[in-house]
């Protein structure tokens, strides 16, 4: 009999481990950028994923040697063995140099082929020194994004701080589902990165495209959100929107929560929630600006 209770509630605790897997993703956030506050909007943005959508969240900071947390300390980042469990790393970092233990936790991820979401300057979160032996990380946002491999390699540049950028629909794009929900047209206060013509790869797919408003430089449009598929054959969603304003435009919050759901292999919501509080202001950056 005892034997019998014992098999029946092997099933029903793997049963009831299935569904929080199924039913409840975890989502890990690495933040630290110096300029764009992701550690103020990401983690806002989980608890809106949390409250809203039952998502498990955790998000990772940038933190000093003491403790303390500090988006402009580049070489720690704790907590990134959370990877091994997540089941979509989202990433917003800027020009980090992080000891290669805790580059090992994000390589891993990588490998696993897990679905990855990069926010504006993950198209450059790494630098390190050219004789470095991790100088290969100065590429992440090409391996793991298929953005340009960093901060003006490829014509990677923008079109001045005091621009801003009109958002519309990639040509073909319209029946994507990443864009269910999201207005054709928005505006956003991110000034436009360039990365024509030499990304995105020829196998991304083109979601929205930017037009810059008031450039400092002759501006075509770029593509400023895409898909791609790493070569470990994960799902990849990036955007090189990320403005602590772009967040407070329900345009871009739809457009982020679609594309959470779509790398976690998910159908969009059916029932959005309305704007999302996500209001969190610009802060001058420390030490440079790009």
């Amino acid at each position: 009999m005892w034997a019998k209770f014992s098999v029946l509630l092997f099933c029903l605790c793997a049963m009831g481990a299935f569904a929080a897997t199924n039913e409840s993703p975890s989502i890990v956030f690495v933040t630290g950028d110096h300029e764009y506050g992701s550690e103020r909007t990401m983690p806002l943005l989980a608890a809106a994923l949390q409250t809203n959508f039952g998502f498990h969240t955790t998000v990772l900071y940038a933190t000093e040697p003491d403790g303390r947390r500090n988006e402009t300390y580049e070489k720690n980042i704790p907590g990134l063995q959370a990877l091994k469990t997540a089941d979509l790393a989202v990433f917003f970092l800027r020009w980090r140099q992080l000891p290669k233990e805790q580059l090992d936790f994000i390589q891993a991820y990588l490998d696993s082929g897990k679905p990855l979401i990069g926010f504006r300057t993950t198209s450059h979160s790494f630098k390190y020194d050219a004789g470095s032996p991790l100088a290969r990380w100065n590429e992440f946002g090409k391996f793991a994004f298929g953005t340009p491999p960093g901060w003006g390699a490829a014509g990677h540049t923008h079109f001045g701080h005091d621009s801003s950028t009109d958002v519309s629909f990639a040509p073909g794009a319209i029946d994507n589902p990443i864009l269910r929900g999201v207005a054709p047209h928005f505006h956003v206060r991110s000034w436009l990165y360039r990365v024509l013509p030499q990304y995105p790869p020829k196998d991304a797919v083109w979601l929205l495209m930017g037009s810059a408003v008031d450039p400092d430089k002759p501006a075509e449009p770029n593509p400023i959100a895409l898909t791609w598929q790493t070569k470990q054959g994960a799902r990849a969603f990036y955007t090189s929107m990320g403005h602590p304003e772009d967040f407070q435009s329900e345009p871009f919050q739809r457009l982020v929560v679609n594309a959470i759901f779509w790398a976690l292999n998910r159908p969009p919501p059916e029932n959005w929630p309305g704007k999302l509080a996500i209001d969190v202001s610009y802060q001058k950056p420390k030490p440079s600006s790009k």
